[in-house]
């Protein structure tokens, strides 16, 4: 079994693809857009702009990350969990960490804990929460 998180971004998938491809060098491994979708839409379901993305798959290092633009009905809301990024070494943490703080917001700057020699948590500017890690 293997457990990958899926990711609504209610219209924003493409812009975050992007980010994610600069900023953690995420290679975008799928890609449908509704309108290359060939079955119809579920009953009672309107799908959103034609190339709006109705499933993506990224490859973030060794993780599968799926993602879509939702229905495009509202704003994302990622509450509730984070990703986790382990990096090597502690200059990759700080580039890692101001990459994905760029528009977004630090919840706890990175620094040294008690389990980690860099450490920090931030929300990008998607609003997904992300922890940053150093393996000691």
């Amino acid at each position: 079994m293997e457990i990958q998180p899926y990711l609504f971004f209610e219209g924003r998938c493409e812009e975050a693809i992007e980010f994610y491809r600069k900023t953690l060098g995420a290679e975008p491994i799928m890609l449908v857009r509704w309108k290359d979708c060939p079955e119809p839409a579920q009953p009672g379901m309107t799908p959103p702009s034609p190339e709006k993305i109705m499933h993506a798959r990224l490859k973030i290092g060794n993780t599968t990350v799926l993602m879509a633009d939702g229905m495009c009905q509202s704003q994302a809301n990622f509450q509730g969990f984070s990703l986790s990024a382990t990096v090597r070494d502690e200059a990759e943490a700080n580039r890692v960490f101001n990459a994905l703080a760029d528009g977004g917001q630090v919840r706890k700057p990175l620094g040294k804990t008690c389990f980690s020699p860099a450490f920090g948590v931030v929300a990008d500017k998607f609003g997904v929460g992300w922890m940053v890690f150093v393996e000691p």
